[in-house]
């Protein structure tokens, strides 16, 4: 491994450096370090899997941002065993990780040009481990930024919901970590000897999917590494970003709601975006958030008292956040209807109201209703916005009400359903939707919730359902915040499988509504708050050529298909070239309940030094009673008209289906 500081594209005051841990290993990172005409400065730190050198190069911009426009240093870190730094990477967010970023955080400080107050950010994965690293409270970090990040690994995250297998993501991020961690660390950041670190990485590496499809249910697995329910372990200014079209827009009220009585200074920033920057996410309207965190850096790592949103006051609420309205659904929706609001949390202005739900007729759950909001960790495309409703509200069973005047109706936090059902199965789980249903009939998700009714006593243990008993069913919806329009329908949508987003029932199931209560977290405005002047985002750069997105019905095969393929190709720094391919496919058998997931995914590099691939597919049987999966992971090495195979593994694992 070289010893040499590197400049990063020629710019010398972007450098490639090694921070050495405890027990030898040594973390690769990029600090960007401001002009020293002003003196030690504070530092940021963002610490990510996803090499920094070449798969998420492109967020380079803003850390030159923060940097010369702000006068920050920013370090980006590769996490033990990912991108250059060594080690190995055993998991996501594994003991071992939180360790390092205590060693991290103290070097940072410790540094001539950091004055000591160190700040941790990021986005999804970065926005977890800020949150981990608020909870352990090194001493030189002084405040985080956690965008799209989650409190709750296991119910909030891409492996399971209420207690159900995500299966969608099995094709995505479940899946594509095994190929990333098998790439090479950069020859020009590691030196001599890159090509037997990548021959080591394919010969030990372990696809973190197979622990999470061991864990089933929720216990000390998931709770490590989960902020929910030690909230108090957090000390530290905590500001939140998320969207409502993300899959973590859950660690929104509830984390403020435990902040604020603990006293901890805390703001959150929610708008209508996806799991992409709110500068250029579908759907807008998007800002600028970069001024919105700067106001945060400056209060809590630079002692500027700048009169920041931060709930320590009653004319600082922490809240602000774009209120949803009225607007017909599309995949590719540009720009959601709604306005923006400053509020506090929980807000005097959010009352319960209440709506009876009568009960109906035994319902035959169908296995593939869902298609139309078929992941609700939407991103960039193929992982879309959910469509028109109302074909899967068709396939459930639905109650309706009068939304009445403009205004007189708007939801702010967490709609619940409470059921009484019975089900003619020993396993059954429950889907609710809430939705906007325009004079036409289009419906327009609002929120959602799913649970396995087998983990009605907890999360952490499934117990079989007497058939024809009734049980007392608690869903609790996603946050949102969602005014309705004047001539609107409120619609409640329950059914018995919400796929592919989660796993069908194990079997055939009837299921039987006997009654039951919908819960509206209704918000009498206006907030007595002025709204906010936020920085205006850009245009999205969301581009649909090339990408396939499709649902596929086989009637004589008898088999409902979602299926995506998408990829691009792109320059890196240190000369190089980096090509990501992406392709999918998940079944069900609407007879049988029997399911299926393939993907595969291609990643190429090419530097002065070499071209190097590595090609991953993961197949999983989902069965009444087992998981059957196989993963074949290879690695070549190109040069010239040759190509050599670096190394290959496989795995076959049958787990028994708990959940």
């Amino acid at each position: 491994m070289t010893d040499d500081v590197l400049a990063v594209d020629h710019d010398p005051r972007c450098q490639d450096v090694w921070i050495p841990m405890d027990d030898g290993v040594r973390l690769a990172a990029t600090v960007y370090l401001p002009a020293d005409v002003d003196g030690p400065q504070p530092c940021i730190l963002e610490a990510l899997p996803y090499r920094k050198d070449d798969l998420t190069s492109s967020y380079h911009p803003d850390y030159v941002r923060l940097r010369d426009d702000h006068g920050y240093a920013v370090c980006r870190l590769d996490l033990r065993g990912t991108g250059s730094s060594s080690g190995d990477a055993t998991d996501e967010y594994p003991h071992t990780e939180q360790d390092d970023l205590h060693q991290v955080i103290a070097w940072l400080a410790a540094q001539t040009w950091c004055d000591g107050n160190v700040g941790m950010y990021g986005t999804s994965y970065s926005g977890f481990n800020s949150l981990q690293m608020a909870c352990e409270r090194p001493a030189a970090l002084k405040a985080i930024i956690a965008i799209y990040g989650s409190d709750d690994r296991y119910t909030d995250d891409v492996h399971y919901r209420g207690g159900i297998l995500k299966v969608l993501d099995l094709v995505d991020y479940c899946h594509y970590m095994a190929p990333m961690n098998a790439l090479p660390p950069v020859p020009q950041v590691w030196g001599d000897g890159w090509r037997e670190e990548w021959l080591r990485r394919v010969e030990t590496s372990e696809p973190w999917a197979l622990t999470w499809l061991r864990e089933q249910l929720d216990g000390a697995y998931w709770r490590h590494g989960s902020v929910r329910p030690g909230y108090d372990r957090i000390a530290v200014p905590t500001m939140v970003i998320a969207g409502w079209a993300d899959g973590y827009r859950n660690a929104t009220f509830r984390l403020l709601e435990r902040l604020r009585a603990g006293e901890v200074p805390h703001r959150l920033l929610a708008g209508p975006w996806a799991h992409a920057s709110t500068a250029a996410a579908l759907p807008g309207p998007r800002i600028d958030a970069v001024p919105e965190m700067v106001a945060w850096w400056d209060r809590w790592l630079r002692g500027v008292d700048n009169g920041v949103d931060d709930g320590t006051a009653d004319d600082r609420p922490a809240v602000t956040c774009f209120v949803r309205s009225s607007t017909r659904p599309s995949a590719l929706l540009d720009t959601h209807e709604g306005f923006w609001i400053r509020e506090e949390w929980p807000s005097p202005r959010v009352s319960v109201a209440r709506r009876a739900l009568t009960a109906r007729a035994p319902y035959a759950v169908r296995a593939d209703v869902g298609i139309d909001a078929w992941i609700d960790c939407a991103g960039h495309l193929p992982w879309g916005q959910s469509q028109d409703q109302r074909f899967d509200d068709a396939q459930s069973l639905t109650w309706e009400w009068d939304a009445g005047a403009a205004g007189s109706l708007a939801v702010l936090g967490h709609p619940r359903v409470r059921l009484q059902v019975s089900v003619d199965q020993p396993t059954a789980y429950v889907s609710v939707k809430l939705c906007d249903v325009f004079p036409d009939g289009t419906s327009a998700l609002v929120s959602r919730g799913t649970l396995n009714l087998g983990c009605l006593s907890g999360l952490d243990r499934v117990e079989r359902l007497v058939p024809g008993q009734v049980y007392d069913v608690d869903v609790e919806l996603d946050a949102c915040a969602y005014a309705f329009d004047a001539g609107q329908r409120i619609r409640l949508s329950v059914a018995g499988a919400d796929w592919p987003n989660t796993a069908a029932p194990r079997t055939p199931v009837v299921l039987t509504v006997h009654g039951g209560e919908l819960e509206l977290p209704q918000w009498e405005g206006p907030s007595t708050h002025s709204p906010p002047d936020l920085a205006l985002g850009g245009e999205s750069g969301e581009d649909a050529d090339g990408m396939t997105w499709r649902v596929d019905r086989d009637v004589i095969a008898r088999t409902t298909s979602c299926v995506v393929d998408h990829g691009s190709t792109y320059d890196v720094p240190y000369g190089g070239t980096a090509t990501e391919h992406y392709e999918g496919r998940v079944s069900v058998d609407p007879v049988t309940f029997r399911q299926r997931s393939w993907a595969r995914v291609t990643f190429t590099l090419t530097w002065p030094e070499a071209e190097v691939s590595v090609v991953s597919t993961m197949e999983v049987d989902i069965g009444a009673e087992e998981l059957d999966v196989r993963i074949e992971l290879n690695a070549d090495e190109a040069t010239g008209d040759a190509t050599r195979t670096v190394g290959g593994r496989s795995w076959h694992e049958v787990i028994p289906r708990l959940a």
